[in-house]
């Protein structure tokens, strides 16, 4: 069988703003994503077959989170591929998990994602020609089909734009506090803003969006850093709120991504993201020192993780 291993990147939301409701139940949004450099590994085996064998193994620190059942997003993935190919596949996968699950960091989605580009890759087809059947997925994991690190992200998020960047990027300190938030109380608690707020939301996303174009420096732009969604979990979610108010205590602006649990702060370099990681480490987290990047595979990984 044809043989790939490749990385599943995490991604932060820089900006969330929920702009209204669907009748179908879901929220639509503006956000800017940024994709990071801690990330799931898969390694892929498979080949055409006769009839579907697909075998799923996970491993890594946390792989207890993750059972890998026929629900699972990666086998999802291989099926969605399949029929949208219509191929059938022997396939053997091993999942390397380090992503926490529940976390606002996509780790799910990627994966489903990466398993998408990785088939694509051994049997030559076009990823990008997957968006809808990945949109169909999860929200989510179209944005992990782009190579891009930046994506404006419109809709349910399935809709991207992608961003250039024109400069040095920051570094991330990131925290999770080992507690998992469901994505469908945040947003069955969540009490939407007003068009004016919105309104004045989405001109400091053109904003944010234009510093990261030109390259500016992070104090230009960090005041525009946002997440509508921390209105609906901060109040209810002790764990993710300490995180916040221990980054406040030490002079660090900080913000939730996606619909939580973890929260980030940006920093100029890497020595000052790991003096701010020791600072904040605490038992029961786990904070990565990570930075921005579009990993394609996992040699292109950097990040640094410190267990509290």
């Amino acid at each position: 069988m044809q043989k790939l291993t490749l990385a599943a990147p995490a991604k932060l939301n820089l900006f969330l703003e929920v702009t209204g409701k669907r009748p179908d139940g879901y929220h639509e949004l503006s956000t800017l994503f940024a994709k990071i450099s801690l990330a799931d590994t898969l390694h892929i085996q498979a080949e055409q077959a006769p009839t579907e064998q697909l075998n799923l193994r996970i491993t890594g620190p946390l792989a207890g989170q993750l059972p890998p059942d026929d629900n699972n997003l990666v086998l999802r993935a291989v099926r969605a591929f399949e029929q949208h190919f219509q191929m059938t596949l022997r396939a053997d996968i091993t999942l390397e998990k380090q992503i926490p699950m529940g976390a606002g960091l996509g780790g799910g989605s990627s994966d489903a994602a990466a398993v998408l580009r990785g088939l694509c890759t051994l049997f030559h087809k076009d990823p990008l020609s997957l968006l809808p059947c990945a949109a169909k997925l999860g929200a989510d994991v179209p944005l992990f089909l782009y190579p891009d690190t930046f994506l404006k992200g419109e809709g349910i998020g399935e809709k991207l734009t992608p961003i250039r960047a024109g400069g040095p990027l920051p570094w991330a300190v990131i925290v999770y506090p080992d507690t998992a938030v469901p994505t469908a109380g945040v947003f069955k608690r969540l009490v939407l803003p007003d068009n004016q707020k919105i309104l004045t939301n989405l001109s400091n996303l053109s904003k944010l969006i234009k510093y990261v174009q030109e390259g500016d420096d992070l104090s230009q732009y960090q005041h525009l850093l946002f997440n509508r969604l921390e209105d609906a979990v901060l109040p209810y979610v002790c764990p993710v709120r300490e995180v916040k108010q221990n980054f406040s205590a030490l002079g660090e602006y900080s913000l939730m991504s996606g619909s939580g649990s973890t929260v980030f702060v940006l920093t100029i370099n890497r020595e000052r993201a790991e003096i701010l990681a020791g600072k904040i480490k605490k038992e029961g987290r786990k904070v990565f020192v990570v930075q921005f990047g579009g990993t394609e595979d996992e040699d292109n990984r950097n990040s640094d993780s410190l267990n509290g």
